[in-house]
Formats: structure tokens, C-alpha cells, sequence
């Protein structure tokens, strides 16, 4: 829209009435409502809706101060153009159009040293100029224009260069520089640094098969570019226009400016940079291509404040990821030190590295409301993380091989990433092209992918981050692959990787499977070692969180006597405090598997004493284990049972699981677990004498709780279930010897109390009598 419309008005043919009616039409459409606006966020609402929190007076002065700026705003400051100056008029009609011999006073500005003409327009504004040519019809004309502009650029570099030497010092011990540029060339508006470049290379296309056919597929390859010497007054330049557009395409690319503001804005500096990119990517790299990317990247490594990839930039400085990873790729064949150099220094990301300034207030609604410190307003910022990943990624795998290299690249990731998930996925990149399929694994790359998955563990390691099981189980697969010293290392210092949960049960339990027993073709002293790391990391958890780690720490330590004894001394100190009785029970079960039936006893014991089963609760959990429990230990003697029955009796108030428990004691002998020494009586028990005595009249006690517990709240559709349940009940009465006296009065109690329930207790007595 911006670039038609300042194309329109500056029409080197236009005459002055005709602007004159353009303008009353542009002003027209930009006065009204609906007219977009030059920075693509809709009228003043925006702050509103992004940043509520950070409203402050200093923001809405912020807001009126500047005036509003529509799509047409270009246009309308366009109509105050024109190209009636001499020396422009002498730039665009000749190439012959040198400085005289002897420069008259006040020409100095007009030409560069070596006499070149010199344009020094604002260079967005000088390459609408240029556009505007092509557009109508004079391609000759723009190219003298744009090597005007070329050289005008040079002279500025060259300059600023030369004032950067003498504040070379103070700013690197500041640290920071302030940008002069308001406006980036990227992401312009009126993309200047495409139009040169674009007026440049078409200068320099083959069309012989374009001029044939314009069909999709010749469409679809990419332009051929040959070097077409430079038409100066001077024939001895040697450049060509083609090596021109590579040098204006990577000085505007280079160029340090501020991230815009608004989404929109900050979309269009990536969108423009992708698209110079993919053009610079269609030219050939020459011997002659190659020299002017040299010279480029080293006049950008040196450059000061005008230079993105310059010492020092500033906070909110766009970003040269993207940039720097084409650099790099091109360079790397040619000057693998100078590919090396440019890509490291612009690993950096200072908006994320450094706090803002106190007293930069220059930006005030620049800063996201909930860390007003941190994040400025980038909405592109998940964007530029991933490219800065990506060109990590891309000098990773360029460095496979070289210790020294990779170390570095190592070092600058370490102190340039801040995303975990990014770090992540730089380790599995790394991981991947170490181990390739056809080939031995390149160890010191794999080193590199396992110390990116070490530095991810610690920084996800307190923060809840939902790829932590599958982080933690790569890592375990990454450190098999570098070797058991790396696993060992690992087991020992757990406490600053995982948590104790994820020690134990992905970890140790990993390193102590088969498979990598299988993968790493261990001896017998490695695989010793690699145990008893296992075995004291099982130790430590399991003291540090028994609730999580005692089942799998003694798992872990079966094998070995000592370290298994220890487990079980922590699991008893942590009964009677850290451990649920579902936990209790789990273990004392395992126990019981293991083949320790007394252990088993005592857990499940302590296990009783944290339950409390309410009358109602019939269906609960615990009720298997409770059963289990007193079948355990049933089958161990009279003793144990004797021992667990109070237990059950005070934790357990529910009749129906007392009456089953009950049920299940009378009818087998205990002691029927075989244990030797032990002589088994063979008989049954009586109901009578202890310990089923306490058992029965607990069951009896929790019938005669329970059913008036139900009989308070009782509705006549539940009638029918609850003459089930005195049913019930009287079978548990008549295990007692005057159980049948019981059970009548019993009875007569309800009938009595409950008589005001009529067809209930008619109900009681056609079946009880």
C-alpha cells in the first residue's frame, strides 16, 4: 500500500495539478475512521488490550504526542517531493557523471574521493526515488541512482567507523550504545534494501529463458546472474552490479536497529528478512561474491553502533540470528574462523540477558506488564528464540569433530539460550547427528549433547515443566551412549538433576535394566560399580522421600544383603510419620512376594494402625488389604493373629468387612504358613476364647451401631436392603453361644424404639418374628 502509493505521487512525469488532486485524495482517505494505520495496530485501543497493567499517565502522553499515522501518511510527505535538483538530475541521466578535477566550495558533499557522485538523501526516501524509476519505466535511471546510494552508504560506514575507533573504549566499558537510527531498513514500509538490491540484480539477470516461455516450471528455477561491470566515468572500478547487490543486501541486513513496536511491525522485520535471505541464497557464491562477503563481515564485526553484529548493542536491539546463520553457512567453505566468529558473537539475545536501565523511559509501553524489568513488548520473541536455536543447531553440526570448536559453541549456547525446551532440543539435535545409523558415534559431539541435557535437567529441575519424564528418560538413553564413567556420574550427583521420585524410578531403574547391562557389554567390576551407585542413590532417595522411593529403594537393592536391610530399617522409621497405610500396605505385600512373611506381618500391622474404616465405608479401598492382612497373618499362627486382631478391631467399624473377616478366621486352622520350626496346631479356633472372642463381639457391636445409624435416615425403598442386613446380622449373633437370646432382644430393642415405623417393623416381624 505504502510503496504503490509513494510510487503514484513520485512519478518523475507527474505534473503539478495532478499531485495536487492525489494529495486532496490520500489526505482524504487518511482523515478517515477506518483508514488503517502505518504501524498495523488499530487505533489507540491497542494499548488497552495488551498492556492493561502498565497504563500510566506517562504512556497516554505517549500516545497523544504522536500524531497518527495511516497507510497513505508516506504518500502524503511523498507529494512534497520532486526531482528538480541539479545534481540529481546529473546522477540519473549520465553514467559519466564525475566530480571536476578542482571540487568548487560546498561540493565536497556532492562526490566521494574518488570523485563518485553522492546522493545524501534519507536513505528509505532516496529508495522510493529509486522504485519509483523502475516503476515508470526507467531502469537506467534507477540503477545510477542506486550506485549513488551505494556509494553514499560506503562513505557513512567508512565514517562511522572512524568515530566508533575514537569511543571505542568508553563504550565497551559502558557496555551499552544508543541506536541514531529511528527507522530499521528492514521491515521498512517502503523496503529499501529489496529495491536496491531487486534494481541491482535485474541489472545483471540472463533472460534469455525467461523471454522464451513463462511457464510454472521455468518459474520455479531460480534466476542465473551473470557480473555486469558497473558503467562509471572511471572504467577501472572492476565492480560489477551483481557484487554491488550482495554488498547493499548485507549492509542493510547488518544494520543495528530497535525492534519495532506492534505485532505487526515486528512480524514484517522477519517476513523482509526471510525474503532477502532467500534472495541472497539465489546468487552463486564466486571467487568475486565471496570477497565482498568477507569484507562486508568484518567491516560488521568491527563496525561500532551502526552495526547489529557490532561489540556492543543495545538491549532492545532487532536480533541477527537469522542473518548471521546465512553468513555463516556461506562463509563457512571459505573462512571457517571468520564463519566462526560472526556466528558466535551473534548468539547473543541481550533483552533476555540484561534488566532495563532504570532510566530508560524511552519506551514506556515497550515493557510487558507482569515483569516490567525483563521482557520488552517483543511479540515476535518465540520467533527469535527459535532462529537463535536454530543457528546454534546449524554451527553444532558444522563443528562435529572439532573439540576446540565445539567447546565453544557449547560455551555460547550455555550463555546465550534461556529456554530449557530450546536446550532440549539443541541436545537431541546434537544426540542425532552423533549417533548416525551407518557409523560409529562422534563422541566428542555426543559429550556436547550430554552436557546440554545435564544443564536442561538443572534448570527444569525446581520449576514444573510437563517434558520433564520424557527429558529425564533421554538423558539416561544419552548418558548410556557416551559410556558407563557418564552414567556413574549421573547416579552420584542425582540430587542436582532429578528429583528423588525420578532417581529411583526412571533412572536407577534404567541403568540397573538388562538392556543396558546388554548395550554397554559391561564387566563383571563395572557392573559391580554401576550397582552400588544404583543401591546408594535408592538409599538416599528413600531417605530424603520414603513416601515416593521406599518400594522402588528396595527393589533396587535386592541383590545386595546389607543395602537391603538398610531400606527396610528406613521404611520402619518412616511408618509411623512419612508413610500412608496404602503405602504400608503396598510394600508389606511386596514383602510377602519377597518371601519375608514376618517383615510383611509388621509392616501390615503398622499399616492397621493409620486406618480408620467408618461403618458406611464398605466399599473402600483398604478393604482388600485388610482382608490380606489378617489371612497373612492367619496363615502365620494364632500369635500374629492374636497380635493384629485389637488392631483390626479398633480401626475397622464396619460389620459387613468384620463379620467376612471373621468368616474367613473360623474356617481354617491357622498357622498353615509352613514356616519351619514352627509346629502347627491344626485345630480350628472357637469364637469363644481369645482372640476370636474380641473379634465377634466387635462385629456384633458395629451390626447393632449400624443399624441405627441406618434406621435415622431410612426411606421405604430401602426397606427391602435393610431386612437383608438384619439377615446378615443374625448369622454373625448366632457364631455366639447365648447369640439366638441376643439377637431376639436385640430385635424386641428396634421394635420398641422404632414402633413409630409401621410398615418397617410390620416387615422386622414377618421375618424375625
Amino acid at each position: 500500500m505504502w510503496a504503490l502509493w509513494v510510487c503514484v505521487v513520485l512519478n518523475p512525469h507527474c505534473k503539478l495539478e495532478e499531485k495536487s488532486c492525489w494529495l486532496r485524495q490520500l489526505r482524504k482517505w487518511g482523515d478517515m475512521d477506518v483508514c488503517p494505520l502505518e504501524d498495523g495496530n488499530y487505533g489507540s485501543e491497542l494499548p488497552n488490550i495488551t498492556n492493561a497493567l502498565t497504563q500510566t499517565s506517562n504512556h497516554s502522553q505517549d500516545s497523544l504526542a504522536r500524531p497518527r499515522r495511516t497507510v497513505f501518511t508516506r504518500a502524503i510527505e511523498g507529494c512534497d517531493l520532486h526531482w528538480q535538483d541539479s545534481h540529481l538530475q546529473r546522477i540519473i541521466s549520465s553514467d559519466f557523471y564525475v566530480s571536476p578535477s578542482y571540487q568548487r566550495e560546498g561540493e565536497s558533499l556532492l562526490f566521494n574521493s574518488q570523485g563518485q557522485p553522492l546522493w545524501l538523501e534519507h536513505v528509505p526516501t532516496a529508495c522510493a526515488r529509486v522504485d519509483a524509476l523502475r516503476s515508470h519505466g526507467y531502469p537506467k535511471e534507477a540503477l545510477r541512482l542506486t550506485v549513488a546510494i551505494i556509494n553514499t552508504l560506503r562513505l557513512q560506514q567508512q565514517r562511522q567507523l572512524e568515530i566508533y575507533k575514537h569511543q571505542k573504549k568508553e563504550l565497551l566499558q559502558r557496555g551499552t550504545t544508543t541506536i541514531t537510527n529511528l527507522e530499521g531498513w528492514v521491515g521498512h514500509p517502503l523496503n529499501p534494501v529489496g529495491c536496491l538490491f531487486l534494481t541491482l540484480t535485474e541489472a545483471c539477470r540472463l533472460e534469455e529463458e525467461n523471454c522464451l516461455e513463462m511457464s510454472d516450471a521455468a518459474d520455479a528455477k531460480p534466476p542465473v546472474y551473470r557480473h555486469v561491470p558497473v558503467a562509471s566515468g572511471y572504467q577501472d572500478t572492476g565492480e560489477s552490479y551483481l557484487s554491488l547487490a550482495m554488498e547493499v543486501a548485507l549492509l542493510g541486513m547488518g544494520q543495528q536497529r530497535v525492534m519495532p513496536e506492534g505485532l505487526y511491525a515486528q512480524d514484517k522485520v522477519c517476513r523482509n528478512e526471510e525474503q532477502i535471505i532467500a534472495r541472497l541464497q539465489e546468487l552463486e557464491l564466486d571467487a568475486a561474491l565471496v570477497q565482498t562477503l568477507r569484507k562486508q563481515c568484518v567491516l560488521l564485526l568491527e563496525g561500532g553502533p551502526f552495526s547489529g553484529l557490532g561489540e556492543v548493542i543495545h538491549r532492545e536491539s532487532v536480533p541477527m540470528h537469522t542473518f548471521a546463520k546465512y553468513l555463516f553457512s556461506a562463509l563457512l567453505p571459505h573462512d571457517a574462523d571468520l564463519a566462526y566468529k560472526l556466528a558466535l558473537r551473534a548468539m547473543r539475545l541481550p533483552v533476555l540477558e540484561t534488566t532495563a536501565p532504570s532510566g530508560d523511559v524511552t519506551h514506556p509501553h515497550h515493557l510487558v506488564s507482569v515483569v516490567p524489568s525483563r521482557y520488552p513488548r517483543w511479540f515476535t520473541l518465540g520467533h527469535v528464540e527459535s532462529q537463535q536455536c536454530d543457528m546454534a543447531s546449524t554451527m553444532l553440526t558444522a563443528a562435529k569433530g572439532d573439540m576446540l570448536r565445539l567447546r565453544t559453541v557449547l560455551e555460547a549456547i550455555q550463555k546465550n539460550i534461556h529456554s530449557s525446551s530450546l536446550i532440549f532440543k539443541l541436545a537431541q539435535d546434537a544426540f542425532k547427528i552423533a549417533t548416525p545409523a551407518d557409523n560409529n558415534p562422534d563422541t566428542t559431539l555426543l559429550n556436547v549433547a550430554l552436557e546440554l541435557g545435564l544443564q536442561v535437567m538443572r534448570m527444569t529441575l525446581s520449576t514444573l515443566n510437563w517434558r520433564r519424564r520424557e527429558m529425564v528418560r533421554w538423558l539416561v538413553t544419552c548418558a548410556t551412549e557416551v559410556g558407563v564413567r557418564a552414567l556413574v556420574s549421573i547416579l552420584q550427583n542425582w540430587y542436582t538433576l532429578f528429583t528423588p521420585t525420578e532417581a529411583t524410578t526412571i533412572v536407577a531403574a534404567t541403568v540397573m535394566s538388562h538392556n543396558t547391562i546388554l548395550r554397554l557389554s559391561l564387566d563383571y567390576p563395572q557392573r559391580e560399580e554401576l550397582a552400588g551407585c544404583a543401591r546408594t542413590l535408592a538409599l538416599q532417595c528413600a531417605m530424603k522421600d520414603p513416601q515416593n522411593c521406599a518400594l522402588s529403594a528396595l527393589t533396587l537393592c535386592e541383590k545386595d544383603h546389607i543395602a537391603f536391610e538398610t531400606a527396610y530399617q528406613i521404611v520402619i522409621d518412616a511408618a509411623s510419620t512419612g508413610l500412608t497405610y496404602s503405602q504400608l500396605f503396598t510394600i508389606a505385600r511386596y514383602m510377602e512376594h519377597r518371601g519375608y512373611p514376618l517383615r510383611a506381618f509388621k509392616l501390615a500391622s503398622l499399616a492397621m494402625s493409620h486406618l480408620n474404616l467408618a461403618y458406611n465405608q464398605d466399599t473402600h479401598p483398604a478393604i482388600n488389604d485388610v482382608l490380606w492382612a489378617c489371612a497373612l497373618s492367619h496363615s502365620l499362627g494364632k500369635n500374629e493373629l492374636a497380635a493384629l486382631i485389637p488392631l483390626v478391631v479398633k480401626s475397622v467399624h464396619c460389620a459387613t468387612v468384620l463379620s467376612d473377616i471373621l468368616r474367613r478366621c473360623t474356617m481354617t486352622a491357622p498357622g498353615l504358613a509352613g514356616i519351619p520350626g514352627r509346629r502347627n496346631s491344626g485345630k480350628l479356633m472357637s469364637t469363644d476364647k481369645a482372640p476370636l472372642r474380641q473379634l465377634l463381639d466387635a462385629t456384633i457391636n458395629a451390626y447393632i451401631n449400624t443399624t441405627h445409624s441406618r434406621l435415622t435416615h431410612i426411606s421405604p425403598r430401602h426397606y427391602g436392603e435393610f431386612i437383608e442386613f438384619l439377615s446378615k446380622a443374625r448369622e454373625t449373633f448366632l457364631l455366639a453361644q447365648d447369640g439366638h437370646l441376643q439377637f431376639t432382644q436385640f430385635i424386641d430393642n428396634l421394635k420398641q424404639i422404632y414402633k413409630g415405623k409401621k410398615k418397617l417393623m410390620m416387615l422386622v416381624r414377618e421375618r424375625f418374628g
